[in-house]
């Protein structure tokens, strides 16, 4: 059983950065990609972005995120990471990694959580204007 630890998280205003990490206590294997997600109040929760299980090949990014977020992995490390920059109060969010069945990754329904194995507990991003 994989446990995955996300950090980084915590209050910042309109046009800052912030950097999660999501740490796995094991290496999940070569038949997931990695994903982040994020889930405000009341809304469903978002794929945000994912990362192919070679650490490198970016699956997707919500469009409402690009070119302000980069995924990145380091597998040395079995750690994902989220760099936010140009942050904006809609992105005021619980931020969430997962790993996610390939099939899923590719077929694109993982940025609804499907075939989401494991995740995390979750790390609160909020934005103020």
């Amino acid at each position: 059983q994989v446990q995955l630890v996300e950090s980084g998280g915590g209050s910042v205003q309109a046009g800052g950065s912030l950097r999660l990490s999501c740490a796995a206590s094991a290496y999940v294997g070569s038949t997931y990609c990695m994903g982040w997600f994020r889930q405000a109040p009341g809304k469903e929760r978002e794929g945000v972005a994912a990362v192919d299980n070679d650490g490198r090949t970016v699956i997707k990014y919500a469009d409402s995120v690009k070119g302000r977020f980069t995924i990145s992995q380091d597998n040395a490390k079995n750690t994902l990471y989220l760099q936010m920059n140009s942050l904006k109060p809609e992105d005021t969010a619980m931020y969430y990694c997962a790993a996610i069945g390939l099939y899923d990754c590719y077929l694109g329904s993982w940025v609804t959580g499907e075939g989401a194995d494991y995740w995390g507990q979750g790390t609160q991003v909020t934005v103020s204007s």
